[in-house]
């Protein structure tokens, strides 16, 4: 489908986007870019394959001119309505075997217009997701037992982790077998992005980890504090940790948020978030 009346674009396959060209949409939001700018980031050092599946948009004078990153997520970078109409005939033609479609809400929700027809009813659509940042270290205290999680604490964060997930999304991250998840988890404890507070048995009382650290942005995800736990003021001084730890490896922190949850909304408000932009997600 083209948009009559706009400057014909076309496609630009994975393999064939400019990575100069790549590089410049990303910088232009380092902070909504921070997922698809650490997974290029990684495939470009040699990280499974070396070239990001990443599909683009390009005018007449070859420049690029929209990304959009389709792997086991559909994150849009950068594009135009023309441009969404070349990513979602793309997407139309390879068919729904994506997990997500996430990132800046004019552009998930653009995309989805176009995909929802074709595409199975998703599990949930959450239209409306603060994007928050903070560049300086927070006021409140930090919480003096959040740390860098080890190796020996896998066993105890797997069902920490667990338990968020199938609290966010609303189903077990293990539905699909055990294996990647487990994978995934010990991935991020032994890279060194994940971040907890544990009780004196070692179990895990609060956690927090950097899904994407890249180009000085480190985005925070998975944060989950024990129900058990919940309500004992836990939540402010532990996020303000986890930032303070987070800042070590890159000036800017940010995550996103679902904006009916209006506790964490709040926690993150008085640990020294701002709203930079509003995020989308279509979970399928």
């Amino acid at each position: 489908m083209r948009t009559r009346g706009r400057t014909a674009q076309r496609l630009v396959p994975a393999g064939e986007v400019d990575p100069a060209g790549l590089d410049r949409l990303l910088a232009a939001d380092p902070v909504a870019h921070a997922f698809v700018a650490a997974h290029v980031d990684a495939h470009r050092a040699g990280t499974g394959s070396r070239v990001p599946p990443v599909v683009g948009t390009a005018g007449p004078d070859g420049g690029l001119a929209g990304a959009c990153w389709v792997g086991t997520n559909v994150v849009p970078v950068a594009l135009d309505e023309e441009g969404l109409d070349l990513v979602a005939d793309h997407l139309r033609r390879g068919g729904s075997r994506h997990a997500s479609v996430f990132g800046p809400a004019d552009l998930v929700l653009g995309l989805w217009s176009r995909l929802e027809r074709s595409w199975p009813r998703p599990f949930d659509v959450r239209p409306v997701q603060p994007l928050l940042a903070i560049d300086h270290d927070p006021v409140p205290a930090p919480h003096p037992g959040v740390r860098v999680a080890t190796a020996a604490d896998v066993p105890a964060v797997l069902p920490a982790s667990a338990a968020m997930f199938e609290e966010e999304v609303g189903y077990s991250p293990y539905s699909g077998g055990d294996r990647s998840y487990r994978d995934r988890v010990a991935a991020l404890v032994e890279s060194g992005s994940c971040l907890v507070l544990t009780d004196g048995r070692g179990r895990v009382v609060f956690k927090a980890d950097l899904g994407s650290v890249a180009r000085g942005v480190a985005q925070v995800q998975g944060v989950w504090i024990d129900p058990a736990h919940r309500g004992r003021g836990l939540a402010v001084p532990c996020m303000a940790a986890a930032v303070r730890l987070a800042r070590r490896r890159t000036p800017v922190v940010s995550l996103y948020v679902n904006d009916y949850n209006a506790p964490a909304l709040a926690t993150y408000r008085r640990v020294g978030f701002e709203r930079v932009g509003t995020f989308a997600t279509v979970l399928l």
